[in-house]
């Protein structure tokens, strides 16, 4: 696995002529799935009237594992509202997010005051950048509002949005499938030697029963070192995690305090969301 500051170039297609931006060589792949985690920190605006980070997943685009640039069609839509709630959500399809050296984009189509346009909402900048095999993961990368997202939301919402100002950030994982080696020298045939036996990928939690409002550990094994997973809580996609050099992770989250009395499962999926492991629990009865 490999760490760098920054990212870099991907392929843009029609995004890149919309923003005119040029193309550079680079070791495209295209993505085999993945998300994105979209955080605002706390402001006046939420999305989807949630504190929480909203997830959208990457279901098209390519991502360059030697540069960490990548150009990405995001599914689903996100809402953003004012936390006074004064106005209807602007709702933010088509999102396209693009990262290409030490700038990127994120654009999207929506209607307001029943008119539709397409925009660059935001400048993205990039945070770390960490390849795997199979993989790439960004993590921080900052988000800030255009001139024209800018004028956008300021129309929207009635208060005063400055071209510049943080729109959150991003977290971004993605699958490019598995290593090839290459093919110009050959190898040599290591001795036989036995298979190593596969510890076969399970989580643990630290109680089987509890009550609202504590806190749980989720703890697995027999993952991928490097792999990283998302953690659902009775199908609501909480939180990010990646396995260590043993494959293995620890996880607690709190028990909200409005959970319902009774059984309730925490599952853990790949960044393609293919399921991998999955564990339950159960909620005692609050004691009157």
């Amino acid at each position: 696995m490999t760490k760098r500051p920054g990212a870099a170039v991907v392929a843009g297609g029609a995004l890149l002529a919309l923003l005119g931006q040029g193309t550079a060589a680079a070791q495209e792949t295209a993505v085999s799935g993945g998300h994105v985690s979209w955080t605002l920190d706390a402001g006046e605006l939420t999305l989807g009237g949630s504190a929480r980070p909203a997830w959208l997943p990457a279901t098209s685009g390519s991502a360059d594992p030697e540069t960490g640039g990548m150009d990405l069609e995001l599914g689903g839509t996100a809402r953003l509202a004012p936390t006074s709630d004064t106005v209807p959500p602007l709702i933010l399809a088509d999102l396209r997010l693009r990262l290409d050296g030490d700038s990127g984009a994120l654009r999207t189509r929506t209607a307001f005051n029943g008119e539709a346009r397409e925009l660059a909402l935001a400048e993205v900048r990039p945070g770390d950048t960490t390849v795997r095999t199979g993989g790439v993961t960004w993590t921080g990368l900052t988000v800030l509002l255009t001139d024209e997202g800018a004028a956008l939301l300021s129309r929207w919402s009635g208060q005063e949005f400055a071209p510049g100002s943080p729109l959150g950030r991003f977290d971004v994982t993605v699958g490019t499938g598995a290593e090839t080696e290459a093919a110009d020298a050959p190898h040599p045939t290591p001795p036989a030697a036995p298979p190593p036996v596969a510890t076969p990928a399970q989580v643990t939690l630290s109680a089987p029963e509890l009550s609202a409002g504590s806190r749980q550990t989720v703890t697995g094994e027999g993952f991928e070192p490097g792999e990283v997973l998302l953690v659902a809580i009775d199908k609501d996609t909480r939180y990010q995690v990646t396995a260590d050099e043993q494959g293995r992770f620890s996880r607690e989250f709190p028990v909200y305090a409005t959970a319902a009395e009774g059984e309730h499962t925490v599952e853990l999926y790949g960044v393609s969301g293919e399921p991998r492991a999955a564990a339950g629990f159960g909620v005692r009865a609050s004691k009157s």
